[in-house]
């Protein structure tokens, strides 16, 4: 099972991979000329990240590693510094103003909390690209541009997919009682329900991280009763494996079954390694590129971090790796003043607007499904 604070990490809060040691700041000036004319100006970058937290510090770490392993690969005309901060939201706005003081974009911080304290702060004044996701009742300022991963956006992308060309379709919508498997099913049903279809909500308890067999029965006959055309499991791989195998057969038609990319464990090499999940065939998700295509043109030409030869990778680690390749491309298209542009990135097809009064980043996630025990990329959605 994957690390509960890793988890955490990705869906809210921040934390799990050592990355490789980084100089705290890496410079990439062109030289002078040689009849001594001064060298072109540089865009400097601040990364403010909590590598100085006893919790979160693995989290940061592996962000940090993806962010300069795009930079190495495309340093012309940007310096890169990292800001470190500790726990805690002032700790983090301190950073903040730091970064700000002495930079011309900065990019952090990482949790949500911390992005709150910012956006709350009154302290923007220069680009800004936060590593989380804003709460919902919470705006960001003029100048900043929220470009974290988040597990609500693909959600509401699953119900789109899911509700394609359906008409007076249920979904019965289940979530464990953690928080960030609320918030997926909260926006999955929000999200269904705008297509103008009918979302049934489902909670089941868990311990440790098997759902109860109440609750394993309590689905079972809600899916007797309602038929449902779609279901959405707002839960992690493991708990759906139980899920799979506990809901009721014979029902025709069969639902579709979507989850979010915490139903895939592995990366693609991982996969080829890894036992078989055969009772999760034919469910949907949503993932990164990074993790389901590596051989993908946007993806292969980054370097994978290193791992000890009998593990495999941490899936969530990967996913905040790629969050930092995406992370330093999008800064470097708006230290070019670019206000609208569009990246395939590894963490997905990006649509980014920085413009006054449309400040934007849509991603487009990577299709996938269960086949053959194993999940595999699909087409990608118009």
């Amino acid at each position: 099972m994957l690390d509960k604070a890793v988890k955490t990490v990705l869906l809210g809060l921040v934390c799990g991979l050592c990355a490789p040691a980084l100089a705290n700041t890496t410079t990439n000036a062109a030289a002078a000329s040689d009849d001594g004319a001064a060298a072109p100006a540089r865009t400097r970058i601040a990364i403010v990240l909590p590598t100085l937290s006893d919790t979160f510090s693995t989290a940061a770490q592996a962000l940090r590693a993806g962010f300069m392993a795009a930079h190495e690969r495309e340093p012309d005309g940007i310096e890169v510094t990292l800001v470190e901060s500790a726990d805690g939201a002032q700790n983090a706005l301190s950073a903040y103003e730091s970064a700000l003081a002495q930079n011309d974009i900065v990019v952090g911080p990482l949790a949500r909390a911390d992005v709150a304290a910012i956006a709350r702060s009154g302290k923007v004044a220069k680009p800004t690209l936060t590593l989380a996701p804003a709460d919902a009742d919470i705006a960001l300022p003029a100048q900043a541009l929220a470009i974290g991963l988040s597990i609500e956006d693909e959600a509401r992308q699953l119900a789109t997919w899911a509700g394609a060309g359906r008409k007076q379709a249920k979904a019965v919508v289940i979530a464990g009682g953690v928080a960030w498997q609320r918030r997926a099913a909260r926006a999955f049903a929000a999200q269904w329900q705008e297509l103008g279809l009918e979302a049934l909500p489902v909670e089941i308890a868990s311990s440790s991280g098997y759902l109860s067999a109440a609750g394993l029965e309590q689905v079972r006959k809600r899916l007797m009763e309602e038929k449902p055309a779609v279901v959405f499991f707002g839960l992690d791989a493991f708990q759906a494996q139980q899920m799979q195998l506990a809901l009721p057969k014979g029902l025709a038609p069969a639902p579709h079954t979507y989850g979010t990319s915490q139903l895939n464990p592995w990366n693609a090499a991982d996969w080829r390694s890894a036992e078989k999940r055969i009772e999760m065939n034919g469910v949907r998700l949503l993932d990164l590129p990074w993790l389901l295509q590596p051989d993908h043109p946007a993806v292969m030409v980054y370097p994978r971090p290193v791992m000890e030869a009998d593990r495999r990778a941490n899936p969530d680690l990967d996913r905040l790796y790629a969050l930092g390749i995406d992370a330093y491309r999008v800064a470097r298209e708006i230290a070019a003043h670019r206000t609208a542009f569009e990246l395939d990135g590894v963490t997905g097809r990006l649509s980014v607007n920085f413009a006054a009064g449309n400040y934007r980043l849509r991603r487009a996630a990577q299709p996938a499904a269960y086949q053959d025990g194993m999940v595999a990329p699909l087409p990608r959605m118009p």
